[in-house]
């Protein structure tokens, strides 16, 4: 049995239903193999797509994302995913062609160090140098990346190692220390409190864990923004952090979005965090100083279930759970429309009603200013967002990615038309791989976040290099096989929703609309 075969053999045995992949010379045996195996491959159009899709798929699909490409410029234009995911706390696997073994040293095609380009982005990376290590390296990848702190690892696989044949499996040498931290100072600070908060970190969102925190009678904010108290879907959440006397910070690093713990901040807090990443911890230490009553290296997400199973719900003072759930019901308010154009609040706000009317729906929310308004006024209990990275363009791959991991969903999307850019030909992939979605392109005519911010720094008179045409991303998609409209007028806007998620095809409703700035909440 080749390595090949071994890797997609081990990949079943896991679960793998789907590898999102893109062909290149090193990992054809890869190809070759999952032909006798159940393992279906969405084959895409540019090796980025293939880990956005990956962390779509596993988000919406609660399970590990795989995705391969091929070494050398292949796995570099893979690093951006590597990115979002690790910031999403999203189990990726990430799989690669590498030059052969045998050629170590003599300047093989595309020979480099691998490991060393991805390691700063995952939570492993290894080269495997002996197909009968294949299993053992794989099944260690796939438990780092779906424990304690979930994530993207990184396996390079060399063109010989894939071809060569393999014997019985060595045992592998690591172990992941699944030890449960004890619950009881957890315990002892909420209860004791009286304002105090749970934040949770990406992979705890309600999109993503059905845990019922009200149990706790505390208040639990998930956090996947990297605007952290002006995240507009949190409204004015903000105004809670000055009044908290514990913070639990369950997943979620104390990092610039939580403005680092500053205590100028958090005036009253006193901390306990739980992170699965030991340099979260150190952070949390060197952020909160003596504000930090103990930090927990664990896995977040098994001391949630814990905590949600085992301790009783409590009435707080002063009804503040009530006062933090109504300050992040807090929407932000603006024109629907302006010179006779809709505004990416009217936008939105149409948006959303559509979703709500959909089969089992799951939001795709991608971009700078517009992916802001989209994640504050667009409803939906399953969500994929760009994320606490920042990062941009990866809106219609997550649609592919949500759409193969759940076939009986409505998948739709909101992005701006310079996101749009990134990986519209990737249209072309979910035709030919039948995934239909409906993607809704907000075309403002320029990369309005660039905009805003040269008008705000340097003046109105000083903006330059941001703006984009009229381009007809409906009329590419059409011609892809997808079906396009374009709206100009307000009252197009619910019948072209409507046709394009009736067409049963990857759909694009271009609609003309009048940016705006971001909704600041804080």
């Amino acid at each position: 049995m080749r390595g090949a075969d071994v890797l997609v053999r081990t990949l079943e045995q896991a679960g793998t239903e789907i590898i999102f992949a893109l062909s290149g010379n090193q990992i054809m045996p890869v190809f070759d193999a999952c032909l006798d195996s159940s393992v279906r491959i969405v084959h895409t159009r540019h090796e980025a797509a293939t880990g956005f899709m990956a962390e779509g798929y596993a988000q919406s699909r609660g399970t590990l994302g795989v995705a391969l490409v091929t070494a050398g410029a292949g796995l570099g234009n893979a690093i951006s995913p590597l990115m979002t995911a690790r910031a999403s706390q999203t189990p990726l696997l990430l799989l690669s062609g590498d030059s052969p073994v045998r050629l170590d040293g003599q300047g093989a095609f595309q020979e480099m160090d691998q490991v060393g380009l991805t390691a700063s982005v995952t939570k492993l990376s290894r080269r495997v140098t002996d197909p009968n290590m294949i299993e053992a390296e794989l099944q260690t990848a796939i438990e780092v990346a779906t424990s304690g702190q979930p994530g993207p690892v990184h396996l390079s696989l060399p063109a010989d190692v894939l071809e060569a044949s393999s014997a019985a499996p060595l045992a592998s040498d690591s172990a992941i220390s699944k030890a449960m931290p004890d619950l009881a100072e957890i315990s002892a600070n909420l209860s004791k409190a009286e304002k105090p908060l749970v934040l949770l970190g990406p992979e705890l969102t309600p999109s993503r864990v059905a845990l019922d925190f009200a149990r706790l009678g505390v208040p639990a904010i998930p956090m996947e923004s990297p605007r952290g108290a002006n995240d507009p879907s949190l409204g004015r959440v903000g105004a809670a952090w000055a009044e908290a006397d514990f913070v639990l910070a369950l997943g979620k690093p104390v990092d610039f979005s939580l403005r680092h713990g500053r205590a100028e901040t958090w005036k009253n807090a006193r901390w306990i965090t739980v992170h699965g990443d030991p340099l979260e911890v150190a952070r949390a230490e060197r952020c909160l100083s003596d504000r930090l009553i103990v930090a927990v290296e664990g896995p977040p997400r098994r001391v949630a279930e814990a905590l949600v199973r085992s301790v009783d719900a409590r009435s707080l003072p002063h009804d503040w759970a009530d006062r933090v759930a109504g300050l992040c019901d807090i929407k932000p308010s603006a024109p629907l429309m302006t010179d006779g154009r809709l505004t990416s609040a009217g936008l939105c706000e149409a948006v959303s009603r559509f979703v709500s009317s959909a089969r089992d729906p799951i939001f795709i929310s991608d971009g700078g200013e517009i992916g802001q308004w989209a994640q504050a006024l667009v409803r939906s209990s399953r969500r994929v967002v760009n994320g606490v990275s920042g990062a941009i363009g990866g809106g219609v791959c997550y649609a592919i990615g949500a759409k193969a991991a759940s076939p009986a969903s409505d998948v739709i999307a909101v992005m701006g038309d310079g996101t749009a850019g990134f990986h519209l030909m990737e249209f072309e992939t979910a035709v030919r791989e039948d995934i239909p979605f409906v993607a809704v392109i907000g075309n403002d005519r320029r990369w309005n976040a660039e905009h805003e911010l040269q008008r705000r720094s340097f003046g109105a008179d000083r903006t330059h290099g941001c703006m984009l045409s009229g381009a007809r991303y409906d009329q590419a998609v059409a011609s892809l096989g997808g079906y396009g409209a374009h709206v100009t007028r307000t009252d197009e806007l619910s019948d072209a929703l409507q046709d394009a998620l009736t067409s049963g095809r990857p759909a694009c409703v271009n609609v003309e609309i009048q940016g705006l700035p971001a909704p600041v909440m804080d």
